[in-house]
């Protein structure tokens, strides 16, 4: 499911959203970069109520949830006519990632209490099957249909439908856990959520690490969305080349990633998180001076290692430093700040990028966010205690 949802998902912004709405005649600046953010906001909003309210009711429900958002979405493209409609659909289309992730890295997290590092990286591996198609799909159709942007579409409503049928194999599981909930107050389960949400806003390791998973998606949504743009605009690559590129960072996540995982649950995730902030900073600085594919791709995948050990790592030292009946929570907590940082990341570059600055200061200001979380995360020694030891909670 996962797989064919964040293939839809990405495959609807990446590399085509910014031809899109360019083609829409987005204003640009302030205006392109809000176009790039506005499926990330939903993250703001129910990320965490989402993620809280399934550790009352159950993974299941949520999870399907999700998925009729992913199969709906692809098709109101096919009606849009102005650019103001485009935002309007993104945000729609936002919450279905938004519900999908930090539900199901919850459920992964509770199946797995001992290996939550290696098998939540292999649940985002499997995410990022889809993430790393997506561009190179998207960018064949754009090639080979001289960028009819309807047919690029139907490509990604038939990914969602297929991710919203595979959600019904969800519901059997999800009968025993409908009882219960029929006998949960309103009030009692509002309660229960807004105490959790207070337990977890006192953690200052939570904070910290949701710090820095905002900044590395900060990071992220903006290269993921300017880089679509640099490289047929600056450097002058055809989609297909740029599609690669794009592409390239997160396809390397899928092999490194399952590994970083694995090594954080033997030798603890704090180490790995400090070198996968410094080696995710440094080809940032490099990429606005260099023009030619090869070096861009090297670029591309040093950038992907470094996000891989970071993103490896963050989810499950989350998970562990609460109990077990706020996973949930802890996880929309930590999606929710995530998807703050990837809003943020392309409407604040796109201010950057409308200076006189442009690619040349937008890039190297991406390095600087990365540096400065890792200088909080070093000097505030999260991390550095066992985790099982950490819990903050009674």
């Amino acid at each position: 499911m996962g797989a064919f949802a964040i293939l839809s998902s990405t495959m609807s912004k990446n590399p085509v959203l910014k031809p899109f709405a360019l083609s829409l005649d987005t204003p640009e600046g302030f205006w392109t970069g809000f176009v790039g953010s506005a499926s990330t906001i939903p993250g703001i909003l129910v990320s965490l109520p989402a993620a809280s309210l399934s550790d009352v009711f159950g993974r299941k429900k949520f999870l399907l949830i999700a998925g009729f958002v992913f199969a709906s979405a692809p098709f109101l493209y096919l009606f849009i006519t102005v650019w103001w409609h485009l935002v309007l659909v993104r945000f729609y289309h936002g919450f279905a990632t938004a519900i999908f992730v930090p539900v199901a890295e919850a459920s992964m997290a509770e199946l797995f209490p001992t290996k939550r590092g290696e098998r939540i990286s292999l649940f985002s591996s499997a995410t990022y099957v889809g993430r790393v198609t997506a561009p190179i799909l998207g960018g064949y159709i754009l090639l080979t249909t001289n960028k009819d942007f309807h047919v690029l579409y139907l490509a990604v409503g038939v990914a969602g439908v297929t991710a919203f049928i595979m959600a019904w194999a969800f519901l059997a599981e999800g009968k025993k856990q409908s009882i219960i909930v029929e006998q949960v107050d309103a009030r009692q389960t509002l309660r229960t959520m807004f105490h959790s949400w207070r337990i977890i806003a006192k953690n200052h390791a939570v904070l910290i690490l949701s710090f820095v998973q905002a900044s590395q998606y900060y990071t992220y949504g903006t290269v993921e969305y300017f880089m679509a743009g640099y490289l047929p605009e600056v450097v002058h690559l055809d989609f297909l080349s740029t599609g690669v590129i794009t592409a390239s960072f997160i396809a390397i996540s899928i092999f490194v990633k399952p590994y970083m995982g694995r090594i954080s649950d033997k030798i603890g995730r704090r180490n790995p998180i400090i070198i996968g902030l410094t080696v995710s900073s440094l080809p940032l600085l490099a990429i606005p001076f260099i023009t030619n594919f090869p070096t861009l791709l090297l670029l591309s995948i040093v950038y992907g290692i470094g996000f891989a050990v970071v993103t490896a790592s963050t989810p499950a030292l989350t998970s562990e430093l609460v109990h077990a009946e706020r996973v949930g929570a802890a996880m929309g907590f930590l999606d929710m700040t995530m998807d703050v940082g990837q809003t943020i990341g392309p409407i604040i570059s796109g201010l950057i990028l409308a200076t006189s600055l442009h690619y040349a200061g937008l890039f190297p200001s991406l390095t600087i966010i990365l540096l400065v979380s890792c200088l909080i995360f070093v000097l505030t020694g999260t991390g550095k205690t066992n985790a099982k030891s950490s819990i903050i909670e009674k």
